[in-house]
């Protein structure tokens, strides 16, 4: 059985996903923004909040504790664990922030130490969050499972760009590549290879989804049959690298805003052309963009998180189900944050 947990707007929910899910509210009133599991550990979890911090759970979400000491903003947009343990034992946990900020634990998130470097970089004095634009903030984090030390933050919005050492140096964006990532894939399997789901499409030509065969050294963009530009969530096929799942919208507002929300779901296979994919999901009139996970358990097991309710696909993400989890009316009006799926432990 997986256990679920979704991140809505006041709220964090644990669901486990029996023939009859049942769902547990966790972390009330935290606003909740992001979240990550120990790959060695699922039950140990971090999530980070609006306003709040970041919190820890030992016991798959049950209890949760603060585990802030040493990062300087409350707002905690993006988390992380590296599946590369600290020659301690522990495992090794990024925090990012709003504003810009990037911190590392390397004791399971007892203690942080800001990587200061990445605030040097050239290209910050151009980052800014387009709602508000006197700042930016961290979107997200990607320590590569196939290389030890690399790392891939998003910068939301300006830049994405990469360490080789675990944070103590940067490399900066290059001129072709995303600028406001909001989702991005980096396989085991797949060394190098890295996938972007991004608003650029919505800003400028060339549309919104970019990929990377060498580790963000270059980028390609692949388009064709994107016709909503602005892409938010992103997934790839645990068992296979070429089947991809993007949730797309024409505009930011059909995407975040619940008066206009308007959006959908593609699939990509094969590097084929993007198809849009409907069987089983909501209308796209109404829905906000999904967040998407894949079950690393499983092949062709997708989710997707909106303000409908959870979905899930058991064929690559062609067809979908809705899960009978409790869903109040509330709910139809908030944007999903975050989507993590793991193994229940117990």
């Amino acid at each position: 059985m997986r256990r679920i947990y979704a991140a809505m707007e006041d709220e964090l929910l644990v669901i486990d996903a029996a023939e009859r899910p049942r769902a547990e509210r966790r972390l009330d009133g935290s606003k909740p923004q992001c979240l990550a599991a120990d790959p060695g550990r699922p039950e140990l979890l971090y999530c980070g909040t609006a306003e709040r911090g970041l919190w820890r759970s030992p016991d798959a979400g049950a209890e949760w504790e603060p585990v802030g000491d040493g990062i300087s903003y409350a707002n905690v947009t993006a988390v992380a664990v590296s599946a590369v343990e600290h020659a301690n034992g522990s495992s090794i946990v990024y925090a990012g922030t709003e504003p810009s900020a990037l911190f590392r634990s390397e004791d399971g998130g007892d203690s942080w130490q800001e990587l200061e470097g990445m605030r040097r970089l050239p290209s910050s004095s151009e980052w800014s969050f387009p709602p508000k634009p006197w700042t930016s903030h961290v979107r997200w984090i990607s320590p590569d499972p196939a290389v030890p030390g690399r790392l891939f933050v998003c910068i939301e919005a300006g830049a994405l760009i990469r360490s080789h050492d675990g944070g103590e140096t940067w490399v900066d964006r290059v001129s072709e590549g995303p600028i406001d990532t909001h989702t991005l894939a980096v396989r085991e399997d797949a060394p190098g290879r890295l996938y972007s789901a991004a608003g650029d499409g919505y800003f400028s030509a060339g549309g919104g989804y970019l990929e990377s065969l060498d580790g963000g050294d270059s980028w390609e963009r692949h388009s064709e049959g994107l016709t909503h530009p602005y892409l938010w969530g992103l997934a790839v096929d645990p068992a296979d690298p070429e089947t991809v799942l993007v949730s797309a919208a024409k505009s930011p507002m059909q995407a975040h805003s619940a008066g206009a929300a308007e959006s959908t779901i593609y699939r990509r296979e094969d590097g084929g052309v993007w198809q849009e994919v409907r069987g089983g999901l909501p209308d796209t009139e109404g829905t906000l963009a999904s967040v998407l996970e894949a079950d690393n358990a499983g092949s062709g097991v997708f989710y997707a998180l909106n303000n409908h309710g959870l979905y899930r696909s058991l064929d690559g993400g062609n067809k979908w189900e809705r899960l009978e989890v409790p869903w109040p009316e509330h709910y139809l009006r908030q944007h999903p944050q975050a989507l993590l799926v793991t193994e229940n432990p117990w």
